[in-house]
Formats: C-alpha cells, structure tokens, sequence
C-alpha cells in the first residue's frame, strides 16, 4: 500500500492546484476549476481500470465491474468541489484513496461479488448555491427540483449553472441510483477534529453523523443614551444576548456529547455611545442523538425567553435549519472496526459533528465511514494536513473493508 498511498499524495497535491482562484485552492461547483478537477481525477479512474461517467447534475462516477453483471454496487468516494482558500484533502482524500482501492483490484485482476462505483461528488459544500449535498442528494433521489431555481452572487440560476457544467437539470432524476441494486456506500474523510490527534491514532470509525438544529435570536429592548440611563433602568439586548450565549456554553458543557455555538452576533444601533436596543444572534446545537439535540434546542429556547423576562425585553425565535442524525451501519461498521485493528492497537469510535454526503446517501442504502487524523484537528484552511503514513493507513483499512464485505456479501 506505500505506492499507493504516495500516488494519492502526488494527487492531492496536483488537485490543489486546480483552483478558480489564484494562491489558494478554491473550487466551486460547475466552476473552471471543477470541469479541470473532473478531467483529471476521470483520467485517474480510467488508469485504475474503471470506466467513467458524467450524470446529469455533474457526479463524476467511476465504474469496476463486478465478477457477475447482475452484482450489486458498492459506492465509495467524497467530494471534489470546495469552500473557498480550502485545505487540500477535505472531499478528494476520500475519493482519491477509492480510487487507489480500486486500483489495487485492478492490478492484481480481482473482481468481486459486487461492482463498485468511486463518485466524486459535485456540490457538497454548497458554498456557489448555498444548497449543500446537490450531488450526493440527486443520486439519492431527494433533491428537490425547486432548488434549481436558486441563484449564485451573479444571479446565474442552479438550472443554468448546470446546463454549462455538461448536465442536464431537466434530467435530474435520472441521477437517482435504483436503491435495490446498492449494497451500501463507505466514504474516507479527514477528522476535521483533534480526537485522533489526541489519542494518537491514525483513523476511527464514525458511527454517526451528528443531527443538527439551526436558529436566530432576537432580543429587543430599547436603545436608549449610554451616559444618561441608570442601570437599572435599562434594557439592554446585548447583555441578554451576552447572558444567553454564557448559557449555551453550560448547557453544552454539561451535556454528554453535545456542541452549541453562537457564530454570529450583531448589536443594533451599533454606536460606543448608545446601550444597544436591539441584538440578533445564530445558534449552532449538534448531537449524534436525534432526542437529546431536540430537548437541548428546547432548552436554550426557554432560557432565552426567561433571560427576555427577566429584563424586559421581547425575543424572538426563529427555527432556520434541522436535520436529523445518521446512525452508520451496524455490520458495516463492525467490518471498519476489525479491519481497523488489524492495522492499528485500537479502533476508536467516534461520531461526525459535521455533515458528509454519507447523510444524504444513507436515504437509499448502509453506510459507514473512516475518518483519517488531521494535524490540529484543522480544516475548511490551508493549513489542513495529513501524513502519508495516516493515508498509507487509510488506504489499507479500506482495502480490508471491501474484501471483507465481499467475503459476506
């Protein structure tokens, strides 16, 4: 597995080169970068002994066939495209080792009870149409058709977009994959945290995504002159704002598993000199668990109405976003754990606080994912980094993972 593990290097790094900007790795969906991205990573599949496709939303699919033609499909891969000055392994390290995986099959002529797709998917990040998913979420049929009316910052329609990218949104559902012909789908991805990092190990096994609650806040009071009012006298929406974010960091910290945020905070009328009357906050809560997410979220809701009676102020509540956690596989996962251990001392588990399209392919089939270290837990940077060790690793796990799952297919 060194070679390969040194081939998905040299990959990574040619990758990052693609980019719609200058100095730094930026890849948008239906984008330059990303038709050259497609190219290449396609030629690579070629190489590996896969013949390629295009779908009709952008999905650059590579295809091994399996040892029968009636064989299932199992799905492996990430993303290609990217948020803006990313790392370089976030989404293509999971299609790039799929790819070294079929490759090792290819060479020493194996083929297998089940076929197997590599997808680099197009648009998980979302950052071009602020709509996450739209590749994995089109071969999952629960894309909704509504969404090709968004536009980008330029007013280019999601529809358009498309059309110039080589697909055809009027075909969309033709991407949706026959759910009784997967057998399931396994997606290498970097941590994107520090646990790894901390335990010392090279990869861990994700049993779950982590469900996630999205909303804004608005506590209004009364802006009033900042040397003139007493203190008692006043209401004050940033300090309830400031009362209320202390809260979501106890109730977070308190809670087994839990993570709150509030990443955005703007105070109104925004003067040195005047007690603000008016503040809008975001709040961020995720947990693997559906149950204790909800009642978290319904927590924070009646602290934040208590914390507006208290002063005197109103608040308002706005439920923005909810999606509910992924649970992975049980016998896939038990596979990941034991090909796991047969390349490190342990197989942690851990659970994913961000999303992958492994949620939104989990509509249609099992799935399971292996999560690779990452230098600080740091991603969504430049400074994003994995060893060629921990890939090495990566690569052999997976490679474990598929002939094991072949053997009880």
């Amino acid at each position: 597995m060194s070679d390969l593990a040194q081939l998905v290097m040299q990959r990574i790094d040619a990758l990052a080169q693609i980019s719609d900007d200058d100095g730094h790795t930026t890849r948008f969906f239906a984008s330059p970068a990303m038709r050259r991205a497609n190219h290449d990573v396609g030629s690579w599949m070629r190489e590996a002994g896969m013949s390629v496709r295009v779908d009709a939303v952008g999905n650059l699919i590579g295809h091994y066939p399996a040892a029968q033609p009636d064989g299932k499909i199992l799905l492996l891969g990430s993303h290609l495209d990217t948020v803006r000055d990313a790392g370089k392994f976030d989404g293509p390290l999971g299609v790039l080792i799929a790819i070294a995986c079929v490759q090792h099959l290819s060479d020493a002529k194996t083929r297998l009870p089940f076929a197997i797709e590599v997808v680099g998917f197009a648009d998980e990040e979302g950052v071009r149409f602020q709509s996450t998913y739209l590749g994995s979420r089109a071969l999952a049929g629960t894309l909704n058709p509504d969404e090709l009316r968004r536009t980008d910052a330029r007013g280019v329609t999601m529809a358009d977009a498309i059309r110039e990218f080589g697909g055809n949104p009027d075909a969309i559902v033709s991407a949706k994959l026959d759910a009784n012909r997967v057998l399931g789908y396994a997606e290498v991805h970097i941590e994107q945290g520090p646990v790894l990092e901390q335990k010392h190990l090279a990869v861990g096994v994700v049993t779950a995504i982590a469900g996630q609650t999205r909303a804004r806040i608005t506590f209004t009071g009364h802006a009033g002159h900042a040397g003139t009012v007493p203190m008692n006298l006043r209401q004050d929406a940033l300090c309830a704002a400031a009362e209320f974010v202390l809260a979501v960091e106890s109730l977070a910290q308190n809670t087994g598993g839990l993570v709150a945020t509030v990443g955005e905070i703007a105070a109104s009328p925004g003067a040195s000199n005047v007690i603000p009357g008016e503040t809008r906050l975001s709040l961020d809560v995720r947990h693997p668990e559906d149950s204790v997410r909800v009642r978290a979220a319904d927590d924070l809701k009646k602290r934040a109405e208590g914390i507006a009676a208290e002063r005197g102020l109103t608040m308002k509540w706005e439920t923005v976003h909810q999606t509910g956690a992924v649970i992975c596989h049980r016998h896939f996962t038990t596979l990941m754990e034991n090909a796991v251990r047969r390349h490190q001392q342990e197989a942690p588990l851990l659970y994913s606080g961000a999303g992958h399209d492994t949620a939104a392919i989990s509509a249609i089939c099992p799935v399971t994912m292996l999560f690779v270290r990452c230098k600080g837990g740091i991603s969504h940077n430049p400074s994003e980094s994995a060893t060629e060790a921990d890939v090495r690793v990566a690569t052999a796990v997976m490679n474990d993972f598929i002939l094991q799952l072949a053997k009880s297919a």
